[in-house]
């Protein structure tokens, strides 16, 4: 397997780093790969064609590869929202996320289907699931024909939105799309909190299209967001068992380091050297 690093890490959030000013100590680190973030910073919709191509220029000369993009977008405009205006801004959000990871070479783009709620947020309305269902189906439905265009799938992550809480829902909602172009992004911490990332990549199997890695150490049975770790090797993730079920299921792409914890806070060259190196140890299980 190649691992990669997420963007957030290395750049901030906001991307308040330029990309091009980390690609050679990306490399430098040990990364194979860097998973760029769409939405602020260098990559927005509203980037042109023309700096787009030199960021990838860039990253191949270093000899980087873009597995994926992700954003933090979709917590704040979902796909599944009954409101018909934030959906369609959530869609066209996506059609211009999606041409930019085919102008980068990425495969997959990193989408949020819906959110019940939003824990770290009150402002965010609390949506019945039945309803971020129908949203999101409707939604994604509409955006295959341009994840089919530009050759990029669609790859639904699962995160702490009270929504995809479980592997066979999670299964069935990808399913109902009979399609190569919507697939998985599995976040082995993500899961921790209810589950075993070994089970979820078992049952998930060939959906999967990327995979998200990150520890998180259970509190009485469940924890907080307080709960994920600054380490790989700390938490509750049985990294043996984790390993073995993506080989069993086929699964030997990236593994993408989504590290958000950092006593500085984010962008945190250190903590991406410490990953890299985590990273190291953990594959030569």
């Amino acid at each position: 397997m190649k691992i990669a690093l997420n963007g957030w890490m290395i750049c901030g959030f906001q991307g308040e780093v330029k990309i091009e000013s980390i690609l050679d100590q990306v490399k430098e680190m040990g990364w194979d790969g860097i998973e760029l973030c769409f939405g602020a910073g260098d990559l927005t919709p509203s980037t042109p064609t023309e700096e787009i191509k030199r960021i990838k220029n860039l990253v191949d000369s270093i000899g980087l590869e873009i597995p994926s993009l992700a954003t933090g977008f979709y917590w704040g405009c979902s796909l599944g929202s009954p409101d018909p205006e934030e959906r369609k801004n959530a869609i066209e959000f996506t059609k211009a996320y999606i041409k930019t990871a085919e102008e980068l070479g990425a495969g997959a783009v990193l989408v949020l289907p819906g959110t019940v709620d939003v824990c770290f947020d009150s402002n965010r309305p609390v949506v019945q699931a039945k309803e971020v269902w129908k949203w999101a189906q409707d939604s994604i439905t509409k955006l295959i024909p341009v994840a089919e265009e530009n050759q990029v799938i669609i790859a639904l992550e699962n995160v702490w939105s009270k929504f995809l809480t479980g592997p066979f829902e999670f299964c069935q909602f990808i399913d109902q799309f009979q399609s190569p172009w919507v697939k998985a992004y599995f976040d082995a911490g993500n899961c921790l909190i209810n589950g075993y990332p070994e089970h979820w990549a078992e049952i998930l199997g060939d959906r999967i299209a990327r995979v998200h890695v990150k520890n998180f150490k259970r509190v009485n049975g469940g924890g907080t967001l307080d709960n994920f770790t600054s380490s790989l090797l700390d938490g509750d993730l049985n990294w043996k068992s984790l390993l073995g079920a993506l080989k069993n299921v086929g699964y030997d792409y990236y593994l993408t380091a989504e590290v958000l914890v950092s006593d500085k806070g984010l962008p945190d060259p250190e903590l991406c050297r410490k990953i890299a190196t985590e990273f190291k140890e953990i594959l030569s299980i």
